[in-house]
C-alpha cells in the first residue's frame, strides 16, 4: 500500500509543473479560507487527539490547535500566497568560448517527505510551501496526531479536488513505525527527506534512510550574558527566550552569565519564577540565587543538565569564567540551532558571531525569533541544523533545487 500511495504522489508531483503561479496562489487562498470556515471541524478532531495525552505532558502544547491558532496558520498560507514563486529564477548564467550558452535554474525537488511528531500545524505549513515551490509533500505524522493530521489532509484535498489538481500532491502516510521505515527507505519515489522532531527521531532518521536527508529540528539553545550586558535587555530577552512558548525548538535551554557579571543573575532570573521555571544551577550560580529565588524552583545541576533539550518549564544556569569559555561550553553541548549572547562589547559580539558554530546567532535578540515567518520567508519547513543545501529557517528557496539549461547550434566535443 506504501508503494502505491508514493507512486502516486511522483505522478502527481509531474502535474505541478503545469500550475502556473497565480493559480497556485489561488489554491492556497482558498485553503486558507477553508481552514477558518472548517475550524469546528478541525478542533473536534485535534480534541480527540488531546483526550489521549495529559495536559501537563510536554508535548500538548505542540499538540494543541486552538481558534487564534488556526487563524494564524490561515494567515501565514495566505502570505505564503503573496510571495515571489521561487521557481524559474536564473541563478547564474554565462557563454562558453565555443558559443554553448549555460543557465543555472531553480527547480522544484519533485516529491519531499515529511517526518514529524505531534504537531498538526506542520501539516499546513508544509502543503503551502511545497505546492508554491512546485512539489508534492508526503507526510508522516505521529500516531498522536493523526486525528488532526487526518482532519487536514481531508480539508486541502477537498480544495485540490476543487480546483482540478490531484490529490495525492499531498499524502498522508499511515502512523505506525513500521511506515516510517519504508519511507526511509523510499529512494526511487522520494527525492529528500525532512524529518521534525526531537534528537532521537532525526538521529534514527540520518541513521538509516536511504533518501537524501535534511536535518531539522533538535535546539539546544543558549544565551551568554556577557560581563559588558545590559541587565535590563538580558532579563527580557531570557524571559521572552525562555516562556513564550517552551515546547518549541528555539527556546532557551541554558543561560551562560560571565563570572565577572554573576551578580547580575537574581535580575536576570526574577520574572521566571512567576511561570514556575525550574532551573538547574551549577554551584556558584545556585549559591548567588539561593537567597532570590524560590528554593523549591532551585535545583542543583548534574551532568545531564547539560545538552538537555528541555521544552518545558525549565532550564539550566551555569557560571563561566569568560567569553572563551562560553563558546566552548556551547560547541560541546549546543545543537548548532540557535545561540545569542547579551552584551554592549562590539568585540565580544564580533568574536561570539564569528566563532560559534550554529544556523542562528544572536547579539541582543531572543532566540525565539529563529522562524521562518520572523524572518520574513513565510511559513517554515523546518530550522535546518546540518551545513549541506539549507542552514537555519528553510523557506520557498531552501526547498528548491536547480538544473543546467544548455543551448547551442550544433557544438560538438573533439575528443
Amino acid at each position: 500500500m506504501i508503494t502505491t500511495q508514493l507512486t502516486a504522489a511522483r505522478r502527481a508531483s509531474r502535474t505541478l509543473s503545469a500550475l502556473s503561479d497565480e493559480r497556485i496562489n489561488d489554491i492556497l487562498c482558498a485553503v486558507a479560507s477553508a481552514i477558518t470556515r472548517q475550524a469546528a471541524d478541525l478542533l473536534s478532531a485535534n480534541a480527540l487527539d488531546l483526550s489521549r495525552i495529559s495536559p501537563d505532558a510536554p508535548g500538548y502544547d505542540r499538540l494543541l490547535l486552538t481558534l487564534p491558532r488556526l487563524q494564524a496558520i490561515a494567515a501565514d498560507m495566505r502570505h505564503v500566497s503573496t510571495l515571489p514563486s521561487p521557481l524559474g529564477h536564473t541563478l547564474l548564467e554565462t557563454v562558453r568560448p565555443n558559443g554553448m550558452r549555460l543557465r543555472k535554474v531553480s527547480v522544484p525537488f519533485g516529491v519531499i517527505g515529511i517526518i514529524y511528531e505531534a504537531r498538526p500545524n506542520v501539516s499546513f505549513d508544509v502543503f503551502a510551501l511545497c505546492l508554491k515551490s512546485g512539489s508534492a509533500c508526503v507526510l508522516k505524522g505521529s500516531r498522536d496526531a493523526y486525528e488532526s493530521n487526518r482532519a487536514i489532509v481531508q480539508l486541502i484535498h477537498g480544495v485540490l479536488q476543487q480546483w482540478d489538481v490531484p490529490s495525492e500532491v499531498v499524502t498522508l502516510l499511515p502512523p505506525d513505525r513500521d511506515t516510517t521505515e519504508a519511507l526511509m527507505q523510499a529512494a526511487d519515489y522520494v527525492d529528500v527527506l525532512i524529518p521534525r522532531g526531537g534528537s532521537g527521531l532525526i538521529a534514527h532518521v540520518r541513521r538509516h534512510a536511504t533518501v537524501p536527508v535534511i536535518e531539522t529540528g533538535a535546539g539546544v539553545c543558549h544565551t551568554y550574558f556577557d560581563r559588558t550586558g545590559n541587565v535590563d535587555k538580558g532579563a527580557a530577552i531570557v524571559f521572552n527566550a525562555k516562556t513564550r512558548r517552551v515546547s518549541v525548538c528555539n527556546a532557551l535551554d541554558c543561560l551562560l552569565v560571565d563570572h565577572a557579571a554573576l551578580t547580575a543573575l537574581p535580575a536576570l532570573c526574577r520574572a521566571l519564577a512567576d511561570r514556575e521555571v525550574r532551573i538547574h544551577a551549577d554551584s556558584e550560580s545556585y549559591r548567588m540565587l539561593a537567597d532570590s529565588y524560590p528554593s523549591h524552583l532551585l535545583l542543583p545541576a548534574t551532568a545531564e543538565s547539560y545538552g538537555t533539550e528541555y521544552l518545558s518549564y525549565a532550564m539550566t544556569v551555569k557560571c563561566v569564567a569568560h567569553l572563551h569559555e562560553a563558546i566552548e561550553h556551547i560547541h560541546r553541548y549546543g545543537s548548532g540551532h540557535s545561540e545569542c549572547i547579551i552584551a554592549e562589547s562590539d568585540e565580544a559580539i564580533r568574536r561570539f558571531q564569528r566563532e560559534v558554530d550554529a544556523a542562528c546567532v544572536y547579539a541582543n535578540v531572543s532566540t525565539a525569533f529563529t522562524d521562518g515567518a520572523q524572518f520574513g520567508l513565510g511559513a517554515e519547513i523546518g530550522i535546518s541544523t546540518q551545513k549541506l543545501h539549507a542552514r537555519g529557517p528553510m523557506g520557498l528557496e531552501e526547498i528548491t533545487t536547480y538544473k543546467w539549461l544548455i543551448d547551442g547550434e550544433g557544438q560538438v566535443r573533439e575528443a
